[in-house]
């Protein structure tokens, strides 16, 4: 599974950092040099987690964090404010504005991949699951796509859980079969591809793509 990280800095020196140190098979990176830039980008795709310099030309990272928790479908993007400031109350600040998180330059790679992989696992909670736009609720039995509601089958919600639980990776038509429609219930091939037709339109205002493996089964990427 590869996730999309936005990083806004207006250092060159950072932005080079973020993109040799995250770039690979987990992490595909972009990086903004200002706000103006960042919200251009923002407009094309939605990423999975935005890494925020606090200190900006221009708009800074607060100015930005607030814009972007106001507008309904990017609030639930998980942010790491990251600043050379150190002091208690710029921490408080932004975590009060809806920072997830906040990393003190100079840092460790290392550190950062850790803070970034704890914060991708805090989309995934045990009464919603969080993934590219896909916000799917066990209390409310629901899907949002960017925020807006999205009616599901029983079926199709089942479906999707089961393909958002293990994202990049393949799920069998077997296990499709046992998990949605049960042991005991003959299914037709056809049945489950017509799923598949519905559930790839309802989720197309997204940026999660449900992917056929040939004579094997489905992902969701």
């Amino acid at each position: 599974m590869e996730y999309l990280i936005y990083a806004v800095d207006d250092e060159g020196s950072i932005r080079s950092l973020y993109s040799c140190a995250l770039s690979g098979s987990e992490f595909n990176v972009k990086t903004f040099e200002n706000g103006n830039d960042f919200f251009d980008g923002l407009k094309e795709k939605k990423p999975d987690l935005i890494l925020l310099d606090v200190m900006l030309d221009g708009m800074d990272g607060l100015e930005i964090l607030q814009k972007l928790k106001s507008t309904e479908n990017c609030a639930d993007i998980p942010v790491i404010m990251v600043s050379a400031k150190t002091q208690e109350v710029d921490k408080v600040v932004g975590l009060n504005l809806g920072a997830d998180d906040y990393i003190a330059k100079p840092f460790g790679v290392m550190e950062l991949i850790a803070r970034i992989k704890a914060n991708l696992r805090k989309t995934v909670k045990a009464d919603k699951i969080v993934y590219k736009g896909l916000c799917l609720s066990d209390i409310t039995h629901t899907l949002s796509v960017n925020s807006q509601t999205v009616n599901l089958t029983g079926k199709e919600y089942k479906f999707l859980k089961l393909l958002l639980q293990n994202v990049g990776m393949v799920v069998t038509r077997e296990e499709i079969f046992q998990k949605v429609w049960g042991d005991n219930v003959f299914t037709e091939t056809r049945t489950l591809d017509i799923h598949i037709s519905e559930l790839r339109k309802k989720i197309s205002g997204s940026q999660a793509t449900i992917n056929t493996v040939r004579g094997i089964g489905y992902l969701l990427q």
